[in-house]
C-alpha cells in the first residue's frame, strides 16, 4: 500500500508517517514545498504522479486567533486545499482520510457530540474553514474518513504541554481556564487508528481522542506538572476573564463509541498517552 500523506512536517502528519513505516508501507510525504494543496494544478500533478492507494490529508491551517485577521488565507488552506484534494481522489477513486476538528460545532451544552450530529455554526473562522472541508469531501471524495479530533499533541510543532513545560520554568503559579471540557489527542496513539483505517473500509464521520474522561485544560495543566514532577499551582481561571481572539467552545466532548462499532480500538487513556510522551520529549532534548 501506498500512502500520499500531506502535512508531514505538522505533529500528526510526522506520525503517520512512522507509523506507516513500522507496518511496512509505503508513506510519501508531502509539505506546502512539495505540494501547495491551494494550488489545484500542482494537487492534480503530485497526486497524478504518486498515484497513491490512499491519502491522509494533515495539511491545514491551525493558528486559530490567528485565522480571525487571516479568514482568506486559513479559508483557502483549509476549506480550498481540502476540496482540491478530494476532487482528485473522487477522479481517481482513491479512499481518503481528512482530519478535522471539534470546532465545527457550536460548542454548546454539555452533551458529547456525535459523528452525524448535524453542524449548525462553528464559532470561529478555523471552525467554519474546517466544516467547509468536510463538505468539500463528502461532495467529492465518496470513499472517506472524516476524523474530528481536539487538543492535539505530538512531538512536532507547538502545543499546550510543550506551552506549560515551558512556562512552569519561570512560574510557580499558572491560571488556565477551566471551562472549556474535552479530552486530549496523542497524534501518536491517533496515528495508529488512521492507519488501522486505512486498512478497511468503513468509510464515514468519527471522533477519536484519547479515552480517561472528559476535564478542563486546568485539570490536564495540573496533570502536566504532577507527572513532570513540576511544583506549579495551577488555578483555575474562566474563558471570559482569558479573552483570546477566537471564540472556544466550552463544550468538546466527543462521543467516540462508533469507533468500536465499526470494528476500531480507542486510543488509550490520556494520562497513559501523556506519560509516554513526556518520556518521549525527554529523550529527545
Amino acid at each position: 500500500m501506498k500512502v500520499l500523506v500531506t502535512g508531514v512536517k505538522g505533529q500528526l502528519g510526522y506520525d503517520v508517517m512512522n507509523e506507516l513505516a513500522k507496518r511496512g508501507y509505503e508513506g510519501v510525504g508531502v509539505d506546502v514545498d512539495e505540494m501547495d494543496i491551494t494550488d489545484r494544478a500542482a494537487v492534480e500533478r503530485v497526486i497524478g504522479e504518486v498515484h497513491p492507494d490512499k491519502v491522509v490529508h494533515c495539511a491545514a491551517w491551525t493558528a486559530v486567533d490567528a485565522a480571525e485577521d487571516n479568514q482568506e488565507v486559513c479559508h483557502k488552506v483549509n476549506a480550498e486545499g481540502t476540496e482540491n484534494i478530494a476532487r482528485m481522489c473522487g477522479k481517481l477513486d482513491i479512499p481518503m482520510v481528512y482530519i478535522s476538528t471539534d470546532y465545527v460545532f457550536d460548542g454548546q451544552g454539555t452533551r458529547p457530540w456525535e459523528p452525524d450530529d448535524p453542524v449548525v455554526k462553528p464559532l470561529n473562522v478555523y471552525g467554519q474553514a474546517k466544516y467547509d472541508g468536510e463538505v468539500a469531501v463528502e461532495k467529492y471524495a465518496p470513499k472517506h474518513y472524516i476524523v474530528r479530533i481536539a487538543w492535539v499533541f505530538g512531538l512536532n510543532g507547538k502545543n499546550f504541554i510543550k506551552t506549560m513545560l515551558n512556562l512552569g520554568k519561570t512560574h510557580d503559579t499558572l491560571t488556565v481556564v477551566d471551562d472549556q471540557i474535552g479530552t486530549p489527542t496523542y497524534t501518536y496513539d491517533l496515528a495508529r487508528l488512521l492507519v488501522d483505517m486505512l486498512e478497511k473500509e468503513e468509510y464515514g464521520k468519527y471522533h477519536a481522542t484519547n479515552e480517561g474522561g472528559y476535564i478542563s485544560w486546568c485539570d490536564f495543566a495540573k496533570e502536566i506538572f504532577r507527572q513532570a514532577g513540576m511544583d506549579v499551582k495551577v488555578l483555575p481561571v474562566s474563558s471570559a476573564e482569558y479573552p483570546a481572539k477566537a471564540k472556544r467552545p466550552t463544550n468538546s466532548r466527543l462521543e467516540k463509541k462508533k469507533l468500536e462499532e465499526h470494528g476500531f480500538t480507542r486510543l488509550p487513556d490520556w494520562k497513559d498517552a501523556l506519560g509516554r510522551y513526556l518520556k518521549e520529549i525527554q529523550q529527545n532534548n
